[in-house]
């Protein structure tokens, strides 16, 4: 039986494409340490929800997820496949609902959800987690 993959070549790249500790979201993760704040890597937020955020912050119940451009459809600079476009795009579709049913199930059970997309600053995507986290945890403590 052959392979999913449209070639050997293809195979190759798609097998060395990171899932987590990408260089955006190690980035944004050295900035967000720098600043005090701790967090768990590539966790579950919800214990039967079968996804993984790339920052979870428990106690605030803060998810963040750093989405790849290509694989989560940016309206920006999402370009559709040339090769296998069928399945490519499809698959970039599933994703973007995915991502849609995630965000929903997250914040029905009370989390905030950040998104970010690899191409924006690092700098401000770890501005915007240090406010996010640092307000919910006064209202946490003064409440």
């Amino acid at each position: 039986m052959g392979s999913w993959a449209s070639s050997a070549g293809r195979r190759r790249n798609m097998q060395a494409i990171r899932s987590r500790d990408t260089e955006p979201e190690l980035l944004i993760r050295r900035l967000v340490h720098a600043q005090g704040l701790r967090y768990r890597v590539g966790a579950k937020p919800l214990p039967d929800l079968r996804r993984t955020a790339d920052m979870v912050f428990r106690p605030v119940k803060v998810a963040v997820f750093i989405d790849g451009c290509y694989w989560h459809g940016c309206p920006e600079h999402y370009v559709p496949p040339k090769t296998n476009p069928g399945y490519w795009s499809d698959k970039v579709a599933r994703n973007m609902a995915r991502d849609r049913d995630t965000n929903q199930q997250l914040t029905d059970a009370g989390w905030t959800v950040l998104r970010f997309w690899e191409h924006e600053s690092p700098g401000e995507c770890a501005d915007q987690i240090v406010l996010a986290v640092g307000r919910l945890r006064r209202q946490r403590d003064a409440g």
